[in-house]
């Protein structure tokens, strides 16, 4: 699980445009400082939710390492979702070598619930689709990935990328719900071999498991990838298991004589297949499906029916609705929380702390949302 070069990788790409629109972050969970840096597209409008995807790096490697290598920010900027790059913690005994804990090494760190905890942290200042959340990786952040669909329910699917499952994840996998998957391996990877070891299970071993999990027909749709680039050594084969229970799939990209690599990189290391992008198949794949629940929990409360005056708004800002009305939020045009509360069908809000311009007053219950915008004079 061997990280990327960081001299080859700040030697190719500038950083200028990726802190264009990333914000960077800690807090303490369980004792410990978590960071982390998340991209929010040019496009993103915080009256509508946004799906959020995260991309682990793996293991040794770093956060924005992995937002330069398995890049996903030019995806964003035209499908609108917000792509977070969290880190992950030190191995004891090691100066720098950061890693996700899924059973390799003796840790008490709990990934899990770090990485949900920090989904609740963005979604506190931007407009996340709790019914839209995937997580994906490259090898150790892919079984760290793994790790999440099966100890996690907040996940629509998931990817991997040269990753697996360890043997300790797959025997105490407790999957809530069937889940969507996509694996994508080298039969050549050296770094977290084809056919597995006593670590961790052989490649086609995770995919039946999932096929299995997931009650899909066990023979596979194979389609050849159209060799387009003859040179980078590789080539790749892609299967397709129709959709079980829940309409969850599995889908795996066999990449023939491909190393511990991900296809279609900016920097091909090694044996690097360069017929098709990694980041945009896992995009298309994650974008077919939503938690089984989203249509409860991203119910509209229906903007039609809920009145704002005076708009423009001075000190107060009144608001009626026909359905029941338990908390408000009032966020700025950047997606930031300016204030919040408990509040009631028909209420009076204060705004006269507010600067002029204008703002999205977000009104919620238990089943869902719903966004009105005003101007504040």
């Amino acid at each position: 699980m061997k990280h990327v070069s960081l001299l080859l990788l700040s030697g190719l790409i500038s950083l200028a445009g990726w802190a264009q629109n990333t914000i960077n972050g800690s807090f303490v969970h369980n004792g410990i400082t978590r960071s982390y840096s998340f991209y929010v597209p040019a496009i993103y409008n915080p009256e509508n939710p946004v799906p959020l995807v995260l991309n682990l790096h793996g293991y040794t490697s770093f956060g924005w390492q992995q937002s330069l290598y398995g890049d996903f920010k030019a995806i964003a900027d035209t499908a609108n979702f917000i792509v977070v790059h969290p880190e992950g913690t030190v191995q004891p005994g090691t100066a720098n070598t950061q890693f996700w804990n899924v059973g390799f090494f003796p840790s008490s760190v709990d990934d899990v619930a770090f990485l949900e905890a920090l989904i609740d942290t963005i979604a506190q200042s931007y407009n996340i689709n709790q019914g839209r959340l995937y997580s994906t990786g490259m090898s150790n952040g892919g079984f760290m990935s793994y790790e999440l669909a099966c100890q996690s329910n907040r996940f629509a699917a998931v990817a991997s990328v040269t990753g697996s499952m360890t043997t300790l994840n797959a025997a105490s996998c407790s999957p809530s719900k069937p889940t969507p998957i996509m694996q994508i391996h080298g039969t050549n990877d050296a770094t977290v071999p084809y056919a597995g070891n006593a670590g961790f299970l052989g490649i086609e071993d995770v995919v039946s498991y999932w096929v299995t999990f997931n009650n899909c027909p066990t023979t596979p749709t194979m389609t050849a990838v159209p060799d387009i680039n003859t040179t980078d050594g590789a080539t790749a084969e892609h299967y397709v298991y129709a959709a079980g229970n829940g309409g969850a799939t599995v889908e795996f990209f066999k990449v023939i004589n491909g190393a511990h690599t991900w296809p279609g990189a900016p920097l091909a290391i090694d044996v690097t297949c360069m017929d098709f992008s990694a980041s945009k198949e896992i995009w298309r794949f994650f974008n077919q499906f939503q938690h089984p629940n989203a249509s409860i929990s991203q119910q509209e409360i229906g903007a039609n029916n809920i009145q704002l005056w005076p708009n423009p708004a001075n000190e107060v800002l009144h608001f009626s609705s026909d359905q029941e009305i338990t908390h408000f939020r009032i966020v700025d045009m950047q997606g930031r929380i300016i204030s919040h509360g408990n509040t009631t069908a028909n209420q009076t809000i204060p705004v006269g702390h507010l600067t002029q311009g204008l703002y999205i007053l977000e009104l919620s219950n238990t089943l869902g949302k719903a966004a009105k915008r005003f101007v504040k004079n």
